[in-house]
């Protein structure tokens, strides 16, 4: 099929314009190599979490992440660098240095030189997680017939919307390959944890109501104290788990304790909470996926101070823990919009707010339905991902096969 007029001169003015000479950071790894392009803002730790996930599924696999933001960076078989200009040159030097076995396009922001010239190399591509509003640029507006043109060299679409849907379809995307799903995002890692340490605290705890409070930073360990104090009144026997955002913080946080007159012990001593330990003080910086397995309801720090921006919130709904947050958690700020959303996650601001939410949330009902609402968000997310593993690990077989 012939290019559109729109297409064709698209492609003459990238020819003209002048080449951003590419220049890869680091050196193609030998074996198998996906390369995935995220356009979307913000969607970073999304599709590194995506990557490794796949990674673990499939022995040998390399993933190489091109986005816009200035990351430059590999790890545990996983290369982030920029993507390159539309230019030709650009885009040779850019395939002819990776050359990647398999390439999955997420969101929109298309670039059709790059994507076209993937295309004519055999490379397959897959086209996940598109919103409405990445294929509403100007461009698109005014020459819809190169994203339609451009749209036929992906051999299956994932929308995320009916939005999506409805204008995809509008561009002749052929139904038959669209396919609707939920929005790509991070699946919740199952964080580590001691069976028998589980096993004993349960013991221990028999049913005793008890709330988490992770990684708390220094400004906020009077906030999280006070609003303990607080979710006592209306619970005598509420224990507290306290974890420091570092263990240096260890010895201010144990003065603070003492000064508030609450009873602690130390979980790194050894210590287990009897009935009249009001705070377990639990310093060590993994494990967290003890914690989130225990705790109905988990306070995740680093929120309420600025500079931080807060932790994965998916990691304690992933392990059944209703979450409280505070307002500064922008580096997972999907996230947590997210699970707020479903029900699963509530925003404090201060400490009578965190207070309040203690007292009402430690109730086992109330608890529970939250931590449900976080287990369908993340369901929804894991099956998401394994649609798209599913088609990955389709065309990386088939390539193998082909060169076998």
């Amino acid at each position: 099929m012939g290019q559109s007029l729109g297409l064709a001169a698209y492609r003459a003015y990238v020819r003209r314009s002048q080449p951003e000479p590419y220049v890869a950071t680091t050196q193609r790894p030998k074996g198998e190599l996906l390369w995935i392009h995220a356009a979307e803002q913000g969607s970073l730790p999304t599709v590194l979490d995506f990557a490794r996930r796949l990674i673990a599924h499939r022995y040998g696999l390399h993933v190489l992440i091109t986005c816009a933001a200035k990351t430059d960076m590999t790890c545990n078989g996983i290369t982030v660098s920029a993507p390159p200009g539309e230019h030709p040159s650009d885009v040779d030097a850019f395939l002819n240095h990776w050359a990647p076995d398999a390439g999955l396009w997420l969101w929109g922001d298309l670039q059709p030189n790059l994507i076209l010239k993937t295309a004519e190399k055999r490379i397959p591509l897959y086209l996940a997680n598109a919103g409405q509003e990445g294929f509403d640029n100007r461009r698109e507006r005014w020459l819809p017939e190169v994203a339609r043109d451009v749209l036929t060299h992906f051999e299956r679409i994932l929308v995320r919307s009916d939005a999506a849907m409805a204008r995809l379809s509008k561009l002749g995307r052929n139904l038959d390959t669209l396919e609707q799903t939920a929005p790509l995002m991070p699946g919740g890692q199952a964080l580590p944890y001691v069976h028998s340490d589980f096993v004993d605290l349960g013991q221990v705890l028999a049913g005793r109501p008890l709330w988490f409070a992770a990684s708390v930073q220094p400004t906020e360990v009077s906030v999280v104290l006070a609003a303990h104090r607080r979710a006592l009144r209306l619970s005598h026997r509420l224990l507290l788990v306290l974890n420091p955002g570092s263990e240096a913080q260890t010895e201010e946080c144990l003065r603070q304790l003492s000064a508030k007159g609450l009873r602690t012990a130390r979980w790194e001593d050894g210590d287990m909470p009897d009935d009249n330990c009001q705070v377990l003080l639990a310093s060590a910086q993994d494990e967290l996926g003890l914690w989130y397995r225990i705790a109905p309801l988990s306070f995740l720090g680093s929120s309420l101070s600025s500079g931080h921006g807060g932790l994965d919130p998916y990691e304690a709904a992933a392990l059944g823990s209703a979450i409280l947050y505070g307002p500064n958690v922008g580096r997972h700020l999907a996230s947590y919009s997210r699970l707020a959303a479903a029900g699963a996650g509530r925003i404090v601001n201060d400490a009578n707010a965190l207070g309040a939410a203690v007292s009402q949330l430690i109730s086992p009902d109330h608890a529970a339905s939250m931590a449900m609402a976080g287990w369908d968000v993340i369901s929804q997310g894991a099956a998401v991902s394994d649609r798209v593993m599913e088609l990955i690990q389709a065309a990386l077989d088939a390539r193998q096969e082909g060169t076998a």
